[in-house]
């Protein structure tokens, strides 16, 4: 039999109780998620793809044969995070470090098996730009970083092989641009303008992000095509959209995400806190009658 008083007893049973609620409590609080960002004027592989997977929500597959056989190598997941493509450990490094044929996954070292993004094939989506137009070039900005946007684009002359460092030649860099939109949202973005170079037919832009804060750095391969457009995208299944329509499509895509990640969750936290109630009171109440029995 405990010799401690009834009153130094209660106190110590008020203690664990209270250790208790707070664990259950903190388990209740559901942890933040991150993401980054990727090119979304003229629009990377990654995010044309997205949008066109928003379009066959019913299938889960993009019409897009590139973007197709690329879900059916690794699944929706990168597309359902097309702003992933990153290395937490970049420092700014490229040729020699992230290999040629690579660029566009940006080496693939990241939480997401982007490799399909890097195939050589003429059908992924593109978008159709004038030679030597001034554009506005936007850059999603999902989690926002400072840092440095150094933009590329393949030489004249480019075979569309594989991407290497030898094929690109660097025509814009730009620290910590402006920005519109929400953080978070598939529509919000940086933006700045870049003046294109004389080129003739099918080129890659590529932009290469890298964080001020921190080693991490973000990739980004957009096809285009110099044929005096405007921004249309063509979509690879024999759909051309404008500019306009490709808004829209994003503006759609950004609605529908919001909506459902309310719903999940709505969804996830009642039945984690239905579930994390039973289980901390469960507990809690075994934690009790222990602690009665060895008190009093």
């Amino acid at each position: 039999m405990s010799t401690q008083s009834p009153t130094t007893r209660r106190a110590r049973l008020l203690a664990v109780l209270g250790a208790a609620v707070l664990g259950l409590v903190a388990a209740l609080i559901p942890s933040p998620a991150s993401a980054h960002g990727a090119t979304m004027m003229p629009g990377a592989r990654t995010y044309l793809c997205y949008l066109d997977l928003q379009r066959n929500m019913g299938t889960q597959m993009p019409t897009n044969p590139a973007c197709a056989a690329a879900v059916q190598e690794s699944g929706t997941g990168p597309l359902y995070n097309w702003f992933a493509v990153l290395d937490s450990n970049g420092a700014g490094r490229t040729a020699g470090y992230i290999p040629d044929g690579q660029l566009c996954s940006g080496g693939n070292r990241g939480p997401f098996d982007f490799s399909a993004y890097d195939a050589v094939r003429g059908d992924w989506p593109i978008t159709h730009l004038t030679s030597g137009a001034n554009i506005e070039l936007r850059h999603s900005n999902w989690a926002h970083h400072p840092g440095d946007f150094n933009v590329y684009i393949t030489k004249e002359g480019w075979n569309g092989g594989a991407l290497g460092w030898d094929d690109l030649e660097q025509i814009s860099s730009v620290t910590n641009p402006p920005q519109r939109g929400s953080v978070g949202s598939d529509s919000g973005h940086y933006y700045w303008d870049v003046q294109l170079p004389q080129r003739t037919g099918t080129h890659m832009l590529y932009v290469h992000w890298i964080r001020s804060d921190s080693q991490e750095n973000f990739y980004s391969c957009s096809d285009i095509v110099f044929d005096g457009g405007n921004g249309e995208v063509t979509m690879g299944s024999g759909d051309t959209l404008s500019a306009e329509e490709v808004t829209e499509l994003a503006d759609a895509a950004d609605a529908a995400a919001a909506s459902h990640a309310a719903h999940a969750e709505h969804t996830d936290h009642s039945a984690h806190a239905g579930h994390a109630t039973a289980t901390g009171a469960a507990a809690v109440g075994a934690g009790v009658r222990t602690l009665a029995g060895t008190l009093f």
